[in-house]
């Protein structure tokens, strides 16, 4: 059930998140994108266990994040979560392939099928960024549980300033699958910058410029 929440949103706060809110972190992103087209069709939502496989994903999507120090982002509003975002950095090497003990645990988890349409979907993306050296925008997702109108646009334009402090970032992409959420990221200044197909989903790819090349 889903609370509206009464807040004043210069009193919430975004930081890293610690290692005992990465089960809360995965629970809010599973069911954020549970019925995410490109998820629904590598996870094989019409088939058994899609439940199953998808939660393993998305636990060792963001066990990898925290085990090579990439940005897990919280926002709270005291103690409650109100948002989650992981960001990988320029230098992470995760464009492209990815570590041999990340795979094995997806074939373990997910599936051969599912790994590697995540992995065809990732060499993808990056082949059709507009920079060479950029933060990606993996995931975003709400907490269901609370709804503020604005504490979304708030907690993007925070993942902004933290890209704006890299100075190797020449910005920050995402992968859009559903064009409802293009508005969201439209008044943020992200571009779309190309449409990328997989199968039967096909998606936006956007990009926003690090500040300081704007300003430049």
């Amino acid at each position: 059930m889903t609370s509206n929440i009464s807040l004043d949103l210069s009193k919430c706060r975004i930081e890293q998140l610690n290692a005992e809110q990465l089960r809360q972190a995965s629970s809010i992103l599973y069911s954020a994108y549970h019925d995410d087209p490109l998820f629904m069709q590598i996870f094989q939502a019409d088939k058994p266990d899609f439940e199953a496989r998808l939660r393993a994903a998305i636990r060792e999507e963001i066990a990898t994040f925290w085990d090579k120090q990439q940005p897990v982002l919280g926002m709270f509003f005291e103690e409650q979560l109100l948002g989650v975002a992981c960001l990988t950095k320029p230098d992470a090497g995760f464009q492209g392939e990815r570590l041999w003990h990340w795979r094995l645990k997806m074939l373990l988890t997910a599936g051969y099928l599912s790994s590697r349409q995540m992995l065809e979907k990732e060499k993808k993306v990056h082949e059709a960024m507009p920079a060479a050296s950029y933060h990606m925008l993996a995931f975003i997702a709400r907490n269901p549980a609370y709804y503020h109108p604005d504490a979304m646009s708030h907690f993007l334009n925070a993942i902004d300033y933290w890209v704006d402090q890299h100075p190797l970032s020449e910005g920050v992409g995402v992968f859009v699958t559903l064009d409802k959420y293009l508005p969201f990221f439209h008044q943020d200044q992200y571009q779309v910058v190309g449409q990328l197909d997989f199968q039967k989903v096909s998606g936006k790819l956007l990009f926003r410029k690090r500040q300081q090349l704007q300003e430049s």
